[in-house]
Order: structure tokens, then sequence, then C-alpha cells
């Protein structure tokens, strides 16, 4: 039965077509195919080595990965920010990415040009040896965290990042409190991010903020200024997880039975541009770790674009994992898009 008179008679649109499949779903709602806008966000990825190794991370990160951003990439992707105006966010990821020995290099070059700078953290990073004078750094940068914290207690965390992630999460952002993050009138922002311990999907965004910043604030004093939801993508070690529990067919119908069309306008791709490792420009983080190069550019690297404005218009690479972004409340790195 054709894709798109599945999803008509509300049953799972789960072919094994790439993006077929997810774009026959966009034109049965009246939509048409991704395409770009002007990107505003640079997301650079500057490897895969972390101090962690969490069940549900799309990057298979973890502290035996070697793979990291060369020094020569670090400089273009300065070099990329200053000549294109319109990127007024760098948003650098990982990994974690403080791990980087250019890491506060990069954060200082592109503070420097007067652009946002977002740190995405892992929070228990903070507290590694060598790591003494991050906070102070990110907060002298006025770098906004986005920090993640799966849940507001210890049981859930340690779950899904290992033993005594939650109480070492806790300590790190009594830290970053301590620096001035989350005060009133310090400008300085600490956003926490939750995703679901497993296959299903987050909870509405503004409820689940209320009970994080009751408890964090009631049995722990720590503050934060949003949290947002992302769902679990199912790629690398978190699609290894689903299909050794034998749940990546079930968790894939999930997705697709509640894909939410209005999410379709405000995906993350239209408007951001993301940096592999090694160079290779991406339409999304997902894309990247599935290796899928720019929809009509896929080899191309950051030496192949000096003006970023070129690359608006043109479509986007989809695949199914795309049903996991526009599911229910939606998912970016932003957090819920409806």
């Amino acid at each position: 039965m054709p894709a798109v008179e599945r999803e008509r008679r509300g049953l799972p649109v789960v072919a094994s077509e790439g993006s077929s499949q997810f774009e026959e779903v966009l034109a049965a709602h009246g939509i048409e195919p991704l395409r770009r806008r002007s990107a505003v966000t640079l997301q650079v990825n500057l490897g895969k080595r972390c101090n962690m190794a969490c069940r549900h991370c799309h990057v298979d990160a973890g502290p035996l990965r070697d793979e990291m951003m060369s020094a020569a990439i670090v400089d273009r992707v300065i070099e990329l920010v200053e000549k294109n105006p319109e990127i007024i966010v760098v948003d650098i990821t990982g990994g974690a990415p403080e791990l980087h020995p250019s890491f506060g290099y990069l954060v200082e070059r592109v503070s420097r040009l007067h652009r946002s700078v977002i740190d995405r953290c892992n929070l228990t990073v903070l507290l590694e040896p060598g790591m003494e004078g991050m906070t102070a750094l990110l907060a002298r940068h006025r770098v906004r965290v986005v920090a993640s914290l799966p849940c507001y207690g210890p049981e859930n965390v340690d779950k899904q990042r290992g033993s005594r992630a939650f109480v070492r999460s806790i300590e790190a952002l009594r830290m970053l409190n301590a620096c001035g993050y989350a005060r009133t009138g310090s400008g300085l922002v600490l956003d926490l991010v939750y995703n679901p311990v497993g296959s299903s999907l987050p909870p509405a965004q503004a409820t689940l903020e209320a009970e994080y910043r009751a408890v964090l604030r009631r049995d722990f004093h720590v503050e934060f200024d949003q949290l947002l939801t992302i769902t679990n993508m199912p790629i690398k070690r978190f699609a290894e997880q689903l299909a050794k529990e034998n749940r990546a067919q079930a968790y894939a119908e999930l997705l697709v039975q509640n894909f939410n069309p209005v999410t379709a306008d405000a995906v993350m791709c239209r408007s951001l541009v993301s940096v592999g490792w090694n160079g290779r420009l991406h339409d999304c983080d997902f894309n990247q770790m599935l290796e899928l190069g720019l929809g009509q550019r896929p080899s191309a690297t950051v030496w192949d674009i000096d003006d970023l404005r070129a690359l608006s218009g043109e479509r986007i690479a989809t695949d199914t994992h795309c049903f996991g972004c526009t599911a229910g409340a939606g998912s970016s790195c932003s957090g819920a898009l409806a």
C-alpha cells in the first residue's frame, strides 16, 4: 500500500525509501519538501570525545572517541562567521565540546565578533580535571549554557547517564549559579534539556518546566531559565538500544503516527547549518551523525562555500529520522516547536 494511502487510513508510514516516505507525509498534508531559509545559526560539532557515554546519545560519543576538529577547521569556522554577518548564533556541541583544546579560543574569537555563543554542556564535564576555570570562561564571554539534565531526580538520570551522574550534575549547576547563571539581572542564560529515558515522546514543555523548577529549587537550591524538551532520535546509540530491545519498529511507528504538520515550518534545519568535526557541512546535527551532507551539496565542506546565503532556497536532506523532529509538539535544539 502506498505511504500516502497508509497515512490517510491512520496506519504507520514506515517504509524503506529514504527521504520519500517523509516527503510523502508532508505532501499528504499539503506541505512542500523542506527548503532552506537564510541561515542564522552555525552549529559546530568539535568532536565525539566525551567524559560520558549516555544511553540515548545520537552522537555515539564517549571517552574513547578520538574524532576532534582540527585547528585549521576551527579557524575556517571563525572565518565563515566573520564573512557571514547574518549568522548571529554559533552553537557549539560535541561530544563534550569543552574537552576540545580550541574550545576557549573559539568562544573568545566568536564573542569578539559580537555573535551569541551557545555551549551544549553535559554538566558533569565541568567537574573533570583541567576544567577548573571553565565556568568562569563561560560567564566572562556571556555564553548561553544549554545543559542536559534528563530528569529532576537521580534514578532516571543515573539510569541514562551512569552512576552519580545526577549528583555531579547538581554540583555543576550550583557552580554555574554561583557564577551568576540564571540569576536575575545577570544576563547569563542557563537552559536545561529534557529527553525521555526511553521510547516515548516528551510531555508538554511548559508543564514539565514548572515541575523541574519547583523540585530543583526546593530540593537542591538550583535555578535555571528555560527547560527545552527534545525527542530521542533513533540514531547511533539510541537506535542500537531500540534494536536490542526489539522496539525499533514500534518507536518508528510512534513518531510517524504523531506527525504534526504545524511543526514542519519551524524545524531547525530551515535556518541552521551544521559543521561536522571533519569540516563537512550538513542540514542539521542529526543528518551529520547519519553522514547525510547538505541536500543539494552532499559533499560540501567549510572550504567550499564562503557566502552561506547561497544555500537559501535549496532542498534539505530528509529521511525517516525527520519524523522525530515533527512528532507531537515537535523537537529541535531549541526545544518544542508547537
